[in-house]
């Protein structure tokens, strides 16, 4: 009996450490669960418009799977449109990139804005000709007022109902944002208008992010709920656009915008668990007179340091 007794406490005490480490290692997995998401869960991805990114080497070897590409809402209208779309999603497809497709003005018709129900059939007409598309932004820089839908809000806030409707397991984007003043008056009327909470939101933040600031970003972070997409950020190299809405006092060199890099990186993305992704614009710059060059392989095909950057910060995130 004495001997069974001992049994039989021993037996309890294996019982007990084994029910101790299967608690100590559920309480481990619920903290795991519970910890923010860090940098290291942001996708990244490439914005542009050239598919000759997609056989140059040092994108390959970087192996970005997520691209960005801004298609006027009425291309499928013109067979010159159409083909250039089809030569970036073949090499795309090819070399086995997911594309975020984000709509924007007409490049014929610039202020001719469409109704919600062309939208929904030009929307139709082009994933019918790319049905393995499955993001998408309603509308390109949406309250920049260069753009014919500055002031037409509750008729962008009918363009997302309708993209949603159309393709109910798409990711759409509400719009894509850029950081500028009126940016948190602009979301809390589209929300009013959408009637219905944006999952995800896309954001340029072009201007903060060049003055190393992250302002506007954390202000669209609280009045927002979604998830934030940064789907055209880049540290400026060169600016030669001279229009009335264009941002002063921002610098401007291949050393700038590797600090850039570093601090969308190291600072930026860590802002919130809620900001997801990340599409750097652009690739590569095509002549020494672009109007808009933030790009990381310059005009005769020399990589500049901000790629240097990129490719470090890369191997740091999926080898953290």
């Amino acid at each position: 009996m004495h001997l069974q007794l001992h049994r039989v406490a021993d037996g309890l005490s294996v019982f007990t450490h084994v029910m101790r480490r299967v608690l100590l290692l559920f309480v481990a997995a619920i903290a795991l669960l519970m910890v923010p998401a860090s940098a290291g869960a942001v996708v990244v991805g490439i914005a542009d418009q050239k598919p000759d990114m997609f056989s140059d080497k040092r994108f390959k070897a970087l192996k970005i799977k997520h691209a960005r590409l801004a298609v006027p809402w009425d291309a499928m209208n013109y067979g010159w449109q159409r083909k250039e779309i089809d030569a970036w999603m073949f090499r795309a497809r090819l070399s086995g990139v997911h594309p975020l497709v984000s709509f924007g003005h007409s490049r014929v018709h610039r202020r001719v804005l469409p109704t919600p129900e062309r939208f929904r059939h030009e929307f139709r007409r082009f994933r019918a000709r790319y049905p393995f598309v499955q993001n998408f932004a309603t509308w390109n820089e949406a309250n920049h007022c260069g753009e014919p839908v500055c002031n037409r809000i509750p008729l962008v806030a009918a363009y997302w109902r309708k993209l949603r409707l159309e393709c109910p397991s798409c990711k759409v984007l509400a719009v894509e944002l850029l950081d500028m003043p009126n940016m948190v008056s602009w979301v809390k009327r589209f929300r009013r208008a959408a009637g219905a909470e944006p999952t995800v939101w896309g954001l340029h933040n072009y201007i903060e992010a060049n003055r190393f600031k992250s302002d506007r970003l954390r202000s669209l972070l609280r009045v927002t709920k979604g998830s934030i997409w940064l789907t055209e950020v880049g540290g400026i190299v060169k600016r030669r656009i001279k229009k009335k809405y264009t941002v002063k006092a921002i610098p401007e060199s291949a050393a700038h915008a590797a600090k850039v890099m570093r601090f969308l990186f190291d600072d930026v993305v860590d802002v919130s668990p809620r900001i997801t992704r990340v599409y750097l614009y652009h690739w590569n710059a095509s002549t020494s007179f672009d109007s808009w060059d933030s790009a990381l392989v310059g005009p005769t095909g020399r990589r500049r340091p901000a790629l240097d950057t990129l490719r470090d910060r890369l191997r740091q995130l999926r080898n953290p």
